[in-house]
């Protein structure tokens, strides 16, 4: 578990340092790759208030991202998903995300205790003239708990930095 969250822990660094030099295309609907962290509560068995940190690639031409989340609570778990972007309007996306929750021990996060599939609907809002993101989103998790197997939710939401 530990060498799993090693690797995700390192590609999102990788990541974060390799499209930092990165230069940015003409803008798009909502174009951007963020970086960003904010607050995250869980509603189910454990109820908890958190920290998100929230990565997001955007591929150029595509509706599609890479996203991770690391959801620190009384426990912590990574939350690597690819997402499917809507744009609303020349700021705004609207997307639904599938992909994974790693939980980092027994220690309940605010998405469970146990690797379980996750969906992850939300909305970035890119701030006009700026580099600044506005993100929100709730994060699914079904058979997310090892006693008893229910479903997780958590909602976050935060700031982000465009690169």
């Amino acid at each position: 578990m530990k060498k799993i969250q090693h690797w995700f822990g390192l590609i999102s660094l990788v990541a974060v340092l390799g499209l930092a030099n990165s230069q940015t295309a003409q803008a798009q609907v909502a174009y951007g790759s963020y970086v960003g962290m904010g607050p995250t509560v869980g509603f189910t068995e454990d109820s908890q208030l958190g920290a998100v940190l929230a990565f997001r690639y955007k591929w150029l031409e595509t509706p599609v991202s890479l996203r991770t989340q690391t959801l620190i609570g009384k426990g912590t778990a990574i939350v690597p998903t690819v997402s499917y972007d809507m744009p609303l309007n020349w700021q705004t996306d609207a997307y639904l995300g599938a992909g994974l929750v790693i939980n980092s021990s027994d220690a309940v996060s605010p998405v469970g205790n146990k690797i379980s599939f996750a969906l992850q609907p939300g909305i970035d809002y890119v701030v006009p003239n700026s580099n600044t993101v506005i993100f929100g989103n709730a994060i699914i998790a079904f058979d997310a708990y090892r006693n008893g197997g229910s479903t997780a939710l958590s909602l976050q939401g935060g700031v982000g930095l465009r690169f």
